[in-house]
Formats: structure tokens, C-alpha cells, sequence
């Protein structure tokens, strides 16, 4: 029997930090003090290679995206029947509720 190998080629998605936010006043109802937040910088973007983890991305915000930049570099998209003007695109917002940051991600050509 002959097996024949196909290559999978899969998109690179480029993840934009679009906007970050800063609740002060739920902060102040609601968390306690800490001393490291948030590195993210609005316009900071890294590119995903084969649907993975991009170096220095923050882990948490990487659960929330995982599977958006997995789909997309498999080359799926228009997620909830046309939610995003461009159907190779999505944008996710992290878990955090104090200082969440949302980001574009989108298949980039090679």
C-alpha cells in the first residue's frame, strides 16, 4: 500500500494589542494590591508561526485566544456566522477584568 504525504501549510496570524483598559474604581472595590500588572502596550503585536504561543505574549491572554489563532491558522474563520467584517480575523479580549486588553488577530500572508 502507498502512502502519499500531503504538507499542510498554515497561516501565521498576527495578534495586535488594539486597546487596553484601566478600571480604577473596580480596582479599588475590588482587588487587592499588587506590584507587576499588565505589560501590554496598545499597538505591541506578535505573530503566531503553526498556531502557537508567540514568544513574550502573556500566558493569560493566550488562553483566551488559543483557539481563535489555532482555527485561524488552519485557515478557518468567520467565526458566529460574520462577527468580523474580515472572516480571517477575530478580536479577543484577556480574563483580566481590572485592566483587559483587546486584541486583533488576523491571518497574515507569507
Amino acid at each position: 500500500m502507498k502512502y502519499i504525504s500531503y504538507l499542510c501549510t498554515m497561516n501565521k496570524v498576527k495578534i495586535t494589542a488594539i486597546r487596553k483598559a484601566d478600571y480604577k474604581d473596580l480596582q479599588a472595590l475590588y482587588e487587592n494590591p499588587i506590584e507587576h500588572t499588565c505589560d501590554v502596550l496598545e499597538g505591541q503585536s506578535w505573530v503566531s508561526h503553526e498556531g502557537k504561543q508567540p514568544e513574550g505574549l502573556c500566558p493569560e491572554a493566550w488562553k483566551t485566544m488559543r483557539e481563535f489563532v489555532e482555527a485561524l491558522a488552519r485557515g478557518e474563520g468567520n467565526f458566529f456566522d460574520g462577527w468580523m467584517k474580515n472572516p480571517s480575523s477575530a478580536m479577543i479580549s484577556c480574563n483580566d477584568g481590572f485592566r483587559p486588553v483587546s486584541f486583533l488577530l488576523e491571518t497574515v500572508e507569507e
